[in-house]
């Protein structure tokens, strides 16, 4: 069972994690031949104040 663990910056709308779920999962089933109901994907939203680049916050330099 292919697990599939995607953090992210916050700010994606359901849509297009719904797209990114529906694609990588085709993309295991066709690396993997895995079946699509044995894919299990989960996002992880991390807050933009959470998550650091060069000595800033994301939010700091507008990511």
């Amino acid at each position: 069972m292919p697990l599939v663990h995607i953090q992210l910056l916050e700010g994606r709308t359901e849509e297009q994690k719904r797209i990114a779920i529906q694609k990588v999962t085709a993309a295991l089933n066709e690396a993997f031949n895995a079946p699509p109901e044995t894919i299990r994907i989960w996002f992880t939203d991390i807050p933009k104040t959470d998550f650091g680049i060069g000595g800033k916050t994301a939010k700091e330099l507008g990511r």
